[in-house]
């Protein structure tokens, strides 16, 4: 397997209010960066996405050091707690509810495909990479005309709150995605069905047959009719 060195961060100010992420990619010589953000979210969300944007932007299986300055993310990774909650159906100890269960959702799925090992960075002590990641993530919030993290807002918003102003939304699609050829609810975009890289791991209560994924924005969407239960055995 390739051995690659991933680098993220998440921002949002205020917290929740205008967020973005940065990823730094390293392969041998190589070197990827990427960014993005969204009008209302949270700094934990976007910690989240930007590990799920750089696993999502490998072509294949890999060996990846993923460093983050999240203790969010590489705790509940590191110790289990994401997988845990995933069991329980994403409920946490005392049935609370496990926040952001659509981006661990996703970053379990790139995880079993890839092998991961997070590592916890200090953040703002010089630090080459996990400085160029927070200024990418702060860059991408300051952007004019962010787009909707649509999950946070739906999940966040009091019931009789207005849409937030900004970009609309109601020509993007709000039905479940369930099907190949439907539209990126992010880009618009034929999502196309794919199938994990890698068989269930020993352990796992259930796992996704196939996913569906963005070509063109690669955002992946998980299909609840695609949920299988592991064989006990």
């Amino acid at each position: 397997m390739k051995k690659v060195t991933i680098y993220t961060d998440g921002a949002a100010e205020p917290n929740p209010g205008p967020g973005g992420y940065g990823v730094v990619l390293i392969y041998g010589t190589k070197r990827r960066e990427l960014s993005g953000g969204f009008r209302r979210t949270t700094n934990n969300r976007m910690e989240l996405l930007a590990a799920i944007e750089g696993l999502a932007a490998l072509k294949e299986p890999c060996k990846v050091v993923l460093h983050s300055d999240s203790r969010y993310l590489v705790d509940a990774m590191n110790e289990g707690w994401a997988r845990r909650w995933q069991k329980r159906n994403w409920r946490r100890k005392g049935r609370e509810p496990a926040l952001n269960a659509d981006l661990w959702e996703r970053l379990i799925c790139l995880c079993d495909d890839n092998d991961v090992d997070f590592r916890w960075v200090k953040g703002h002590a010089g630090n080459p990479n996990n400085e160029r990641c927070d200024e990418l993530a702060t860059r991408a919030a300051a952007r004019g005309d962010l787009p909707p993290d649509e999950s946070y807002e739906r999940e966040a918003r009091p019931a009789g709150e207005e849409e937030p102003r900004g970009r609309k939304t109601n020509s993007l699609p709000t039905a479940k995605m369930t099907r190949e050829g439907q539209p990126c609810r992010k880009c618009s975009a034929p999502v196309v069905k794919r199938s994990p890289r890698r068989k269930p791991k020993p352990g796992q209560t259930y796992y996704y047959e196939y996913y569906l994924y963005c070509p063109a924005c690669k955002t992946m969407y998980m299909v609840e009719s695609a949920k299988r239960p592991c064989d006990p055995d």
